[in-house]
């Protein structure tokens, strides 16, 4: 692996289609009259997709080939159209071959080209919580799409915590579970911390002005950057990639401002508050089908001397989890998006669940 990639907690890749798989569909949807958990509403709210493949429907009209596909935080479902993703995954004869099955890239809530604050409610936005999320992206698939099950459920950073929730809150809808990057219990320590500062960066910024701003928070932005930047990173690639003081300088000049111009600080609080409710170590056993739950040693969002995935996964009933020791193949948290690092650990969990059913 040679390529050099983000360190940012989600990894903001430029999309690239690769030529060996069907082009995808872009398309949106409008689930009307949507209630939140915290008890607001809205009247339409908005759903952006991408579909790569045709669903396959059994004689019973089941359909048995599609994969829903959730992305990290302040990311979207277009993300994962890179070559090291998509390209490792959707082609002829790959793992999630696309002329096997159905892929769909979801926008979650406050993401992409779905509705978010920066739509024009701003900080009136409803605030919205992983559940709402979830159920979003159910209502998407089942009166959206008219998918009734999933072959898979997989997801990066905040789209494997997502994962967790669909697998207690959806257990028969689907033949198999992968979580990629990250715990399945309340996010609390130096996690929620980070959550916190990167909120407070952007809030404590005069520019943001309760979130009614004329001009971006750039400096309140910025300080969020920076502290993102030091949790997902990987040591071990950072310093092959800038091993001076002036590649470390100049990168901080490009890309730094690059990120901070390319965000909205008030879709930011959101991502980042919509958190803090997450906690699906109660309804574990819940969970019905093979799930595999994949973090890397080298990543510090979810360091692995906290024991928190090893000890909950034994009340997953066909749980198992994959610590992936770091190499010079692991890019920390951004892990999450590289199956030329995992891709065997799907392949075990495809060929498991296949014979489940």
């Amino acid at each position: 692996m040679t390529a050099k990639f983000s360190f940012l907690y989600c990894l903001v890749m430029t999309p690239v289609l690769a030529a060996t798989y069907t082009a995808p569909q872009e398309g949106t949807w409008i689930a009307q009259d949507f209630h939140f958990r915290s008890g607001e509403a809205l009247p339409e709210l908005r759903l952006h997709y991408l579909t790569i493949g045709q669903p396959r429907r059994d004689t019973n009209g089941i359909v048995r080939n599609a994969v829903l596909i959730m992305h990290g935080t302040t990311g979207r479902g277009r993300g994962f159209l890179t070559d090291s993703f998509a390209g490792h995954l959707f082609g002829p004869g790959q793992l999630l071959d696309a002329t096997r099955f159905f892929i769909i890239l979801p926008d979650a809530i406050g993401h992409g080209e779905s509705s978010k604050p920066s739509d024009g409610l701003r900080m009136h936005f409803p605030k919205y919580t992983y559940d709402d999320m979830v159920k979003a992206d159910y209502l998407l698939l089942t009166e959206g799409l008219h998918i009734n099950h999933l072959r898979l459920v997989m997801g990066t950073s905040m789209g494997a915590m997502h994962t967790w929730v669909w697998g207690e809150t959806y257990p028969d809808f689907m033949d198999a579970l992968m979580p990629l990057a990250s715990n399945p219990v309340e996010i609390a320590g130096r996690n929620w911390m980070l959550r916190q500062m990167i909120i407070n960066s952007i809030e404590q910024d005069p520019d943001w002005n309760n979130g009614d701003y004329s001009q971006p928070p750039v400096h309140g932005l910025t300080c969020a950057m920076y502290v993102m930047s030091i949790m997902t990173s990987s040591p071990l690639q950072m310093q092959k990639q800038y091993p001076t003081r002036k590649e470390v300088e100049q990168m901080m000049k490009t890309t730094i401002p690059a990120r901070v111009a390319a965000q909205d600080a008030n879709d930011m609080i959101y991502a980042f508050e919509a958190s803090r409710f997450y906690n699906p170590e109660p309804g574990l056993g819940k969970i019905k089908a093979p799930l595999m739950a994949v973090n890397s040693a080298d990543d510090q969002v979810n360091p692995p001397e906290l024991g928190i995935a090893e000890r909950e996964i034994r009340k997953v009933k066909h749980g198992r989890f994959v610590l992936l020791p770091i190499s010079d193949e692991t890019r920390g948290h951004g892990t999450h998006s590289l199956p030329a690092v995992w891709g065997e650990y799907l392949k075990e969990l495809l060929a498991e669940s296949e014979n489940k059913l």
